[in-house]
């Protein structure tokens, strides 16, 4: 009776992981070798489930468990899985079984894997490879990493203008190597360029005679091959396509892209830039090593750290000032640090609105009139709370009117600062997710800092 509970236990908990009862019971059948039971629980997996799966086992029975299930593997699962892991998995396989395994992918897919191996042990797969996907493969694998070329299935239905309704219909019955699922079919000439498109419910809608020229949509928009991915996903998202036709430089179809495609596109940028506004590389994963790390993050902190020094250097210039005046010592940090914070805000929306392109020149100086009177209205908010609680906590007369001054400069410097920095950043074609961060955090501390010892120095006449 336990046991069978335990076979229907649902592979998921509520948290939405993989349940390590799961994982263990299939790491007890690869261990034991024993293929019934992994095909039992494994082989009938959505391929998100089983790379979700894959990942949660012991690094050495990942590849064993591949090699166990041959064709009952579905190569796809290796998509989901973050690029490190792939990436190792790849590497303990045998040629032949990457060859088998990425055979009855879509191009897109087997590309994502290929694109993870060597270049030397890559060639020795493709040459295993049917000539013709091998040639499709290697076209792809030739376009920019982040182009629509590297994203778009070579798996589409052409057909020739002079055909009529009924002709395409049957040609789709007949055929059996179709793509799994799609939308539209393409109508080209002789030499494959792109006429135009036929969407599949007006295909069917029409009457069996009726040319495929007159169904035709001409005017569809298409993507280049060598375009590139975000730029692709933005015309998805402003005009809701579904699909839409790759073609090459001599206007050629050679590919289409899909809704599916352009969704990873979108979240894989978005993560991107998440990381950068933390001084994180964008292919930095939960599974890489902790010396991979280090190294990655490296950079950035150094970065910061000379920006840290050289506020540091800002109080150093008023010493004396801090000697006579214990609160400026304690309160400077709340100055800056607010200062801080109202820059990151602003700068976060300025750098996800740059990568969205909905900042532009058009739009920049209302943007930045929007934050300069943002950053002024905080300014005589905090400025007022900040002034109050100075001269409670420390009663000195005028040191909450000082550090009021200094927090309203601050929050109005921070929120220039948090716009003008990516914008000039944008400018010079730097990422500014990746640069902005250091000189923003730099330019308000030391602003803050200076600030408030000035205003202080001059209202208690100190020297």
């Amino acid at each position: 009776m336990a046991d069978s509970q335990d076979s229907t236990l649902p592979l998921r908990n509520e948290d939405g992981a993989i349940r390590p009862e799961f994982v263990e019971r299939v790491e007890k059948a690869i261990e034991a070798v024993d293929v019934a039971t992994l095909r039992e629980q494994v082989a009938d997996l959505h391929e998100a489930d089983l790379g979700d799966l894959v990942e949660a086992l012991q690094p050495p029975l990942r590849s064993r468990l591949i090699e166990l299930l041959g064709i009952d593997f579905d190569f796809t699962a290796l998509t989901e899985m973050d690029h490190t892991v792939r990436g190792e998995i790849l590497a303990e396989l045998p040629p032949r079984t990457v060859a088998d395994g990425v055979r009855d992918l879509d191009t897109d897919d087997a590309v994502a894997v290929l694109a993870d191996i060597p270049t030397e042990d890559r060639a020795e797969i493709l040459n295993q490879l049917p000539t013709i996907e091998r040639l499709a493969l290697s076209r792809s694998l030739d376009y920019p990493a982040e182009s629509a070329g590297r994203r778009m299935q070579t798996e589409f239905i052409a057909v020739p203008p002079d055909w009529n309704v009924g002709q395409a219909i049957d040609y789709m019955r007949e055929t059996a190597d179709l793509p799994e699922r799609f939308y539209e079919l393409f109508v080209v000439d002789a030499a494959g360029k792109l006429l135009g498109m036929v969407a599949l419910d007006r295909l069917l809608r029409a009457k069996r005679p009726v040319p495929i020229a007159d169904l035709m949509e001409e005017d569809r928009p298409r993507v280049r091959a060598d375009q590139d991915q975000e730029e692709v996903a933005r015309l998805f998202q402003r005009y809701n396509w579904v699909v839409a036709p790759v073609v090459d430089g001599n206007d050629r179809l050679v590919g289409v892209i899909t809704f599916d495609d352009v969704a990873d596109v979108i979240d894989e940028e978005a993560e991107e830039d998440i990381k950068a506004l933390g001084g994180v590389i964008s292919d930095e994963e939960l599974s890489d090593t902790v010396w991979t790390v280090v190294r990655g993050r490296f950079n950035w902190l150094l970065l910061n750290l000379g920006a840290a020094f050289l506020a540091a250097n800002v109080l150093g210039m008023f010493e004396g000032q801090l000697q006579q005046m214990v609160a400026l010592a304690v309160l400077a940090p709340v100055v800056a640090n607010q200062g801080g914070n109202a820059a990151i805000q602003t700068m976060t929306v300025a750098v996800r609105a740059l990568a969205t392109r909905e900042l532009n020149a058009s739009n920049a100086w209302r943007v930045i009139r929007r934050e300069l009177m943002v950053g002024l209205l905080n300014g005589i908010v905090f400025a007022v709370i900040t002034g109050v609680a100075a001269y409670v906590w420390f009663e000195v007369p005028g040191l909450g009117v000082v550090i009021g001054l200094a927090m309203m400069c601050n929050l109005i410097a921070g929120a220039l600062g948090g716009i003008l920095v990516p914008l000039a950043m944008h400018r010079l074609k730097v990422d500014p997710a990746v640069a902005s961060s250091p000189f923003v955090i730099m330019v308000t501390d030391a602003l803050g800092f200076f600030a408030f010892l000035t205003i202080a120095s001059l209202w208690f006449g100190m020297r």
